[in-house]
């Protein structure tokens, strides 16, 4: 069997669905190998020719039929994408078909309404979560009270993603507070943290992934060195006990995973339409 599988994702807009459902199925697949190709924007029956061209043509170099992922939603489009010389599967085909007949209303089948502005009020308020997230990241800004959130930890513990992919995907307003040698070394919370106790959400992370991360950061620091690592995630996990602050430790989660195990802990309201 051929270990290394070409997989096109097409979609005729962004290519971020297709790119998401695929890369959670293929997940599932250890131990092969998969080239992926993105072809966003296939809106015309011209574009769809130049993808079978593609796809047909990973089929001869490589012996093996490509895999495509496709959210395309204009019917003839996605008819001419579906005679390349690939293994085809449509998300949109796959349950739209079954929700018009339960819902008896045909789809309007317009492209670009899974990442569109079609919500603008949902649409601003990603924006100005963004702005916030960004006006307050590693300790910057002083309107603590006005985030949904604020995530305090030690440096590089997944902080700032984590903020940015609330803020961009669900409307959170989240602020982030990097916990500092003289933080941790006190017996009180940060004076700027007090007042929004309720507020905080603590990261931790094992120090040897710590470590790993800093040194590619800083190589041979005192910054990256185990003593400092282990030192400031024993502290800071001691801090979040002492004043009963919520956390989760994130050497094994991916920002998505993290993000979502915030929100759910917390209750946050997800601020964006499904």
């Amino acid at each position: 069997m051929n270990a290394r599988r070409t997989v096109f994702f097409v979609s005729d807009q962004t290519g971020v669905t297709a790119e998401t459902m695929g890369h959670s199925l293929l997940t599932q697949f250890e131990g092969l190998e998969f080239r992926a190709v993105t072809l966003p924007f296939v809106s015309s029956l011209d574009k769809a020719r130049e993808v079978v061209r593609k796809i047909d043509a990973a089929a001869a170099s490589e012996g093996v039929r490509p895999i495509v992922f496709s959210t395309l939603v204009q019917d003839e489009v996605r008819d001419i994408v579906m005679r390349s010389n690939g293994l085809f599967l449509d998300f949109f085909a796959a349950f739209v078909g079954p929700l018009e007949r339960e819902l008896d209303t045909r789809s309007t089948h317009r492209a670009g309404r899974a990442h569109g502005m079609a919500d603008l009020a949902a649409y601003a308020t990603r924006i100005d979560a963004t702005n916030f997230s960004l006006a307050h990241d590693d300790g910057a800004g002083a309107d603590y009270m006005a985030a949904d959130v604020v995530l305090i930890g030690v440096s590089r513990s997944g902080k700032t993603p984590t903020c940015l992919y609330m803020a961009l995907q669900y409307g959170v307003f989240a602020a982030n507070y990097p916990l500092t040698d003289e933080d941790l070394e006190g017996a009180a919370l940060p004076a700027r943290l007090s007042s929004v106790r309720e507020k905080l959400y603590g990261l931790t992370i094992r120090p040897e992934r710590l470590r790993q991360i800093r040194n590619e950061r800083r190589p041979q620091s005192r910054y990256a060195s185990a003593q400092q690592v282990q030192f400031e995630v024993r502290a800071a996990e001691e801090l979040f006990e002492r004043f009963a602050v919520p956390h989760l430790d994130t050497t094994e989660c991916s920002i998505e995973e993290i993000a979502s195990r915030i929100i759910n802990d917390t209750g946050i309201e997800r601020r964006l339409r499904p």
